[in-house]
């Protein structure tokens, strides 16, 4: 059964009309393709829908069924495009999100929160974790993008830059370090280190700086979240390291903190995209409203700078 839309359209007009001529100037078509429209689709339906004489046109028994189902189709069709347009333009739908746990606790929820009041029908899915599994996602395609840190370029993605955060030296209250303006690794060295756990890339980075500092610095002790870490501090069982976007989540108020130098360490942070696919036009929306965060210089913690967002 060859049923087509233009047919459906064709007749739902000339039922409703009750004119053959009414309809085809309704739907801007000549008369003559118009009744061809409605004889095909009584052909492809085998029943008669229509009785038709010189003045009236008047529904079959038959043709009342097919006006009723025409209108549902119709309507489907008309809400199905409309749904597909607001996809299209970013309106609807869902975006997946991989992230590191610092940058889904403090950099995105003002993003998603502006995003969300204008795009209140995209649900936004937050996959926050270690920077290899954020990484992972966006390779394997379970997330759309990701914001991350990145140690090298992972194949079939690439880096913008987004955001740079500074080291800093996290100190217990009343600690003699925390009476300096600054201080440098090595001193740091000296101290008992708290260390996140060795998959975190703040880990990383902390144990490149004390290489650089040529300081042998073991961890007293290391707990798999910053925020551990910085409760540890807080009792004073010994003194940490941490980038400035970790700090509001690390025990506000009873801990202090310093510039660390010699050398100075920055973590950036990259919009990480696949280079083998499309994201989903939802996707596009929220990272344009990223940009207008940057772009507009939205505050950030004390120690945390937006960068270009040139492709690094």
């Amino acid at each position: 059964m060859d049923v087509t839309l233009r047919q459906l359209a064709a007749y739902s007009a000339v039922a409703r009309a009750a004119s053959f001529t009414a309809a085809a100037t309704e739907l801007h078509v000549s008369q003559s393709s118009l009744s061809r429209a409605v004889a095909d689709l009584e052909r492809n339906l085998g029943l008669r829908l229509l009785e038709r004489d010189t003045r009236n046109v008047q529904l079959t028994p038959a043709g009342t069924e097919a006006l009723r189902i025409a209108d549902q189709i119709l309507a489907a069709h008309r809400t199905g495009l409309a749904q597909l347009g607001r996809y299209a333009a970013g309106e609807r739908g869902s975006i997946a999100l991989a992230t590191l746990p610092s940058v889904a606790a403090v950099l995105l929820p003002p993003v998603i929160s502006a995003f969300r009041a204008g795009r209140p029908e995209v649900s936004v899915r937050i996959l926050d974790g270690l920077e290899r599994a954020v990484l992972a996602r966006v390779v394997d395609g379970d997330a759309d993008f990701a914001v991350s840190t990145a140690v090298r370029r992972t194949p079939g993605t690439t880096l913008r830059p987004l955001v740079r955060d500074r080291f800093d030296a996290v100190l217990p209250e009343g600690h003699p370090l925390a009476e300096r303006s600054e201080v440098s690794w090595r001193e740091m060295g000296q101290e008992p280190f708290l260390a996140v756990g060795t998959d975190s890339s703040v880990r990383r980075l902390t144990d490149a700086a004390f290489d650089r500092a040529g300081v042998a610095a073991a961890p007293a002790a290391e707990a798999g979240s910053v925020a551990t870490v910085g409760g540890l501090v807080a009792a004073g069982l010994g003194v940490s390291a941490m980038p400035a976007l970790v700090h509001p989540l690390v025990a506000p108020g009873k801990l202090v903190r310093r510039p660390l130098v010699n050398p100075v360490v920055e973590r950036r942070l990259y919009v990480v995209l696949p280079t083998r696919r499309a994201i989903p036009p939802g996707a596009q929306r929220f990272l344009e409203r990223l940009e207008e965060f940057r772009d507009a210089g939205h505050a950030l913690p004390e120690g945390a700078v937006w960068e270009d967002g040139g492709s690094d």
